[in-house]
């Protein structure tokens, strides 16, 4: 059997090809039930998020056409398209691939720990639909495990390298005691919706959101159980929060130095922590000259995501070495398992020509054939049934006039010819 990965990623493939042949939970469940059915399939997975959908299984199908047609069969596209935009790796390297997946190092954010709990569900998925046996059990715990190494023996995701989470992380080192300040987000785009997710995960519950349109505002705030207000409704409000973060649109700044001044002076110059991450700005630059405003804007924050993403870089190297090593012991247990099933076979081959002789020889006794013959016949049987592969395989290796495969079959079959020669 040979274990496949066949992919597409936001590398290989626009958009627009991606979404088609993504996997939603309901067609997921379907697509695992007709590879099941696949000729020479044993085991797959499927995984699929919005950057990249793969395709991993244990199949006599070495070189992954199979797959490439019944990808696109299933999801109706031209098999030309797919095959032109995607890539098939094959054992050490679908291994390595897997665990570099798993680890963040092939997302589109370098060390992005999102992906491992998405590997975990597709690997659920696909077990709790059958398409899981030992080999492939063993292959996503070691996986899962390595990712877990990679996150914790390296500094993969120990920095922000997205101006939103950036922006979080920068109000917790401000604020001790995160959880416990009130934050206002101004806007309801992408970048707020980053933020407000981050922060959401850092335990902060007190949350306004102010924007243009109301009921956008009010779409974010219903999945963070936060406040709204309008835009014009900020100047009122703005004394109430510890900490701004704006993105909008507004070809204008939203956000004065008087505006802000007034709110301190009403928080009795309690500090205030200010995020700017609007191009053009929302938050006036004079703002930097009040005492208790801290105001950043996307240039600073950019200044601190490059720096992260160059110590995520040299940490995916470490990472990189840490999977070549797991990668090669993985294959080195696969490659053992082989073995395994090997001498399972020869012994129960023996086995079953042992019990075969000895009931050849009970039924003799029970003729009242004499016991002395009948046990030289068996053990004569016995002996000649069991050495006869072996002795042609010597004479295998000696026509082939190998001296080494020679020596290697004296060794293993303890020949004391053989033994000695290393001990000379």
């Amino acid at each position: 059997m040979t274990l496949l990965a066949l992919g597409i990623n936001h590398k290989t493939a626009p958009v627009a090809l991606r979404e088609k042949v993504a996997f939603t939970p309901d067609s997921l469940v379907e697509a695992l039930a007709s590879l099941k059915k696949l000729e020479g399939v044993e085991e797959s997975v499927i995984v699929s998020t919005c950057n990249r959908t793969e395709l991993y299984v244990n199949t006599q199908d070495d070189t992954g056409q199979k797959l490439l047609q019944w990808l696109s069969d299933f999801h109706h596209l031209d098999v030309e398209e797919i095959a032109n935009n995607s890539y098939v790796l094959a054992q050490d390297e679908a291994v390595k691939h897997i665990m570099r997946v798993a680890s963040g190092l092939d997302s589109l954010i370098l060390g992005e720990p999102q992906i491992l709990g998405q590997v975990k569900q597709a690997f659920g998925d696909a077990k709790h639909s059958g398409m899981v046996s030992s080999e492939f059990d063993k292959l996503f715990q070691h996986t899962f495990s390595v990712a877990k190494r990679v996150r914790s023996e390296t500094d993969i995701g120990a920095n922000a390298v997205s101006v939103a989470y950036a922006a979080v992380q920068l109000a917790k080192h401000i604020f001790a005691e995160l959880p416990k300040r009130s934050v206002l987000l101004v806007g309801a785009g992408e970048t707020i919706e980053l933020v407000a997710q981050h922060l959401k995960e850092q335990g902060v519950s007190c949350l306004a959101v102010a924007n243009r349109t109301v009921a956008r505002a009010e779409a974010l705030a219903e999945t963070l159980d936060a406040s709204v207000f309008t835009l014009s409704q900020v100047p009122e409000h703005l004394k109430d929060f510890d900490i701004v973060i704006s993105s909008t649109a507004s070809q204008l700044p939203l956000i004065g130095k008087g505006m802000v001044e007034k709110a301190l002076k009403q928080r009795k110059n309690m500090p205030m922590f200010l995020v700017d991450l609007a191009v053009p700005r929302d938050i006036e630059s004079e703002v930097n000259e009040l005492g208790d405003a801290y105001l950043y804007t996307v240039d600073d924050l950019q200044h601190i995501v490059q720096k992260n993403l160059e110590n995520r870089e040299q940490a995916a190297k470490e990472a990189e070495k840490l999977i070549d090593k797991q990668a090669s012991d993985y294959m080195t247990w696969k490659q053992s398992q082989q073995s395994i099933d090997l001498v399972r076979q020869y012994r129960q081959k023996g086995m079953a020509q042992r019990d075969d002789i000895v009931e050849k020889a009970k039924a003799q006794l029970a003729e009242g054939k004499n016991a002395e013959t009948v046990l030289e016949e068996m053990a004569y049987k016995l002996t000649n049934t069991l050495l006869h592969p072996t002795t042609l395989a010597l004479r295998e290796a000696a026509m082939h006039d190998d001296p080494a495969l020679s020596r290697w079959m004296g060794q293993a079959l303890d020949l004391s010819d053989f033994s000695s020669d290393d001990n000379k």
